[in-house]
């Protein structure tokens, strides 16, 4: 298994290796000794999982403390275009983003930690999108930036994504009173 360092400080690929041959493919998506060591040094107390047509776009959220959420994702069936928002506000990246594209095909995970705003656009009808967190779900702890918010200029490569409501009004990031 090996990590990546993206362009935001803290915001990891992680690549885990994967033995394949005739009958199928075995890897592991977690174990607690490798994460530590390659750095991730958080306890996930949560999983998720969400299945979606093509074209649908989750996202940016984020929990404020005390439920600050770190997530481990990855994607199980299809493929998104996975985007983390840096929102922590003495870091040198504030309001930069980066993203990747994780796929069932190349199994790789993305780790997002607390401080940043998460979303996804998916590629592919029926993706199923799998995530690990450090902590438990709070609707009063809940915060979202506008996925098209025209401060940040997000590529994410679509003009009318399906969206939720709650995520059509989600505020612009320059009203963010960011609690990191």
């Amino acid at each position: 298994m090996k990590i990546e360092q993206t362009k935001i400080r803290d915001l990891w690929i992680v690549k885990p290796d994967v033995f394949q041959d005739a009958r199928g493919y075995f890897f592991e998506s977690y174990n607690w000794d490798k994460f530590r060591n390659l750095g991730i040094h958080h306890t996930f107390i949560q999983d998720n999982e969400s299945r979606s047509m093509k074209n649908v776009l989750r996202g940016l959220h984020f929990q404020k403390p005390p439920f600050a959420q770190g997530k481990l994702v990855r994607v199980m069936k299809g493929a998104v275009l996975d985007v983390a928002v840096d929102i922590r506000k003495n870091s040198p990246t504030y309001g930069q983003w980066d993203s990747i594209e994780l796929t069932a095909s190349n199994k790789w995970m993305y780790w997002v930690p607390p401080g940043f705003a998460h979303g996804f656009l998916t590629l592919e009808d029926e993706t199923v999108f799998f995530y690990k967190c450090t902590n438990v779900y709070s609707r009063e702890s809940e915060g979202a930036i506008r996925w098209n918010d025209p401060d940040l200029k997000i590529n994410w490569g679509i003009e009318e994504p399906s969206l939720s409501d709650k995520d059509k009004v989600a505020p612009l990031f320059k009203d963010l009173v960011s609690p990191f």
